[in-house]
């Protein structure tokens, strides 16, 4: 049987996961949407786990919001991206540098 702490620890590793891909690799746009999506999975882990623990179903709830934003978001990061890499044949977060204001 799989306690909460084994759900935690998942979590935890998920978003260590995630953080990491962002501090090493800053160059590319793609794997940056991915690890923010690994950082929102790891929250929803730990939502899911307390949910079950606690026998509450608000936690559950709250993940298909979540689940909601996380699809507009990977959506209208894709659809900025692909209307970058049109523009200016890259993706890297170097070559971007005319996006400031």
């Amino acid at each position: 049987m799989l306690s909460l702490t084994h759900f935690l620890i998942l979590s935890a590793i998920l978003f260590a996961i995630g953080v990491t891909g962002i501090f090493l690799n800053r160059k590319n746009l793609i794997v940056l949407l991915m690890s923010v999506e690994l950082m929102l999975l790891a929250v929803n882990t730990n939502f899911i786990a307390f949910s079950r623990y606690m026998g509450d179903i608000s936690g559950q709830v709250f993940v298909f919001f979540i689940l909601t934003v996380a699809a507009a978001e990977a959506a209208i990061g894709l659809a900025i991206l692909v209307a970058l890499f049109r523009n200016r044949r890259s993706i890297h977060v170097d070559d971007l540098d005319s996006l400031k204001g």
